[in-house]
């Protein structure tokens, strides 16, 4: 029995789909994960971040307040309608103007910007090659850049994250910090050279 819940929930890779977003991309997730104090300690004015796997804009929208008017937020999701779900409530917000949505492949980000902060938040587990994916933000972040590697932990074991954090560090990240997140497995990762 458990070879057979392992196989269909614990090793399957899957998307989440659009329409699924809108039960945990609303405001009472705000009370478990806060935008505000989950990124700002790592987010300037005038950087530019890549939000990768953004659902509708749960953090890309406070992302790009974080920026402001100069900088910019690259939300690059391979699902054309949830990119198109985050620009409806980006331009309620009056911030659409700092985020370029960005439609990747499944393959690749297929992004060519130098960035300073990168974000996966509950979506590693999702890609079906995390270590190309892991390889490809490591060359396009700036030396002494941030990336945070953020896991549900309902149903990516512990097991399951380490290897995604060997795989980081063997794209060439440092752990710089391990962080305490609601319902989560997370570490903060810098790009040293």
């Amino acid at each position: 029995m458990k070879k057979i819940f392992d196989a269909l929930f614990v090793r399957k890779k899957h998307i989440c789909p659009w329409w699924l977003c809108f039960t945990f991309d609303n405001y009472f997730r705000t009370l478990i994960h806060d935008p505000d104090k989950i990124l700002r300690p790592y987010v300037r004015e005038n950087d530019t971040v890549l939000d990768i796997g953004p659902g509708m804009g749960y953090f890309t929208i406070p992302l790009a307040r974080m920026v402001g008017a100069n900088g910019k937020v690259i939300a690059a999701d391979i699902q054309k309608e949830m990119l198109d779900a985050l620009h409806r409530r980006a331009q309620k917000a009056g911030v659409d103007k700092r985020i370029l949505l960005h439609l990747s492949t499944p393959q690749s980000l297929g992004i060519n910007e130098i960035i300073d902060f990168a974000l996966a938040f509950w979506m590693i587990h999702e890609v079906p090659d995390s270590r190309d994916l892991l390889e490809e933000i490591h060359s396009i972040l700036r030396p002494g850049g941030l990336f945070l590697m953020t896991e549900p932990s309902l149903h990516v074991s512990k097991a399951m994250y380490m290897e995604s954090m060997r795989m980081a560090e063997k794209a060439g990240f440092t752990i710089k910090e391990g962080l305490k997140i609601s319902l989560s497995r997370s570490a903060l990762f810098i790009k040293n050279s």
